[in-house]
């Protein structure tokens, strides 16, 4: 089955643009493409996308309101944030409101296939630019507990580590030798125990915690 992808964009050329992208993967059916997300929660529901593609500018609700709209809807739909912005306070907003990814809109066109497999096998993608500024942009706030760090057993340690460097579901099954299905439960218990709905906000957890590090 093709992933069916959603996409909000209120720049017309660049959401054509997309549109045509995503057109040419075979793997990929676009179920529709709007200029506004005011009707978002309706959207997602009724048009029930694998993956949302999400500008951050647009007028009446703008991207980050509306991945906080779909959280309300739907935990874990993989929303991607696609946007000219690079700045630690759009990344930070839209990290927090809980997206799963976020691409540059100049490096979409090389990057945006691969982001949408990568989401859908439970990373993280981001363009390299951003996951540089997003892993060292945790607030403390959003901190990890010496408690929460004692829940976690030493795989799901491992597979957190694995997570921030951005290996997929298949790739951390493969490295630790076990199912793709056994991931999944590991990271669901990460979530869980961490108190957290994406990858993003698990490693971010992680790395404030101390207990992974960027340096491998």
């Amino acid at each position: 089955m093709p992933v069916r992808i959603l996409i909000y964009d209120d720049n017309e050329a660049l959401r054509q643009s997309m549109e045509t992208l995503i057109r040419e993967e075979e793997a990929f059916q676009l179920i529709a493409a709007m200029s506004n997300a005011e009707t978002v929660e309706t959207d997602v529901r009724e048009l029930k996308p694998d993956v949302v593609l999400m500008d951050i500018d647009m007028p009446a609700v703008d991207g980050v309101a509306a991945v906080k709209r779909i959280r309300k809807v739907d935990g874990v739909l993989p929303v991607i944030m696609l946007t000219v912005f690079d700045d630690n306070e759009n990344i930070f907003n839209a990290v927090c409101a809980g997206a799963s990814g976020y691409i540059l809109k100049r490096c979409a066109t090389e990057e945006l296939g691969a982001a949408i497999r990568n989401v859908i096998s439970g990373g993280a993608p981001m363009t390299g630019v951003v996951a540089r500024k997003v892993l060292q942009m945790v607030p403390a706030a959003k901190g990890t507990s010496a408690e929460e760090r004692a829940e976690l057993s030493q795989r799901e340690v491992q597979i957190l580590q694995l997570l921030a460097r951005g290996f997929s579901y298949k790739m951390i099954a493969a490295e630790v030798g076990v199912s793709v299905d056994t991931v999944r439960f590991h990271i669901k218990n990460i979530y869980d125990k961490l108190h957290v709905h994406s990858a993003t906000e698990a490693v971010s957890k992680g790395l404030r915690g101390k207990f992974i590090s960027l340096l491998f």
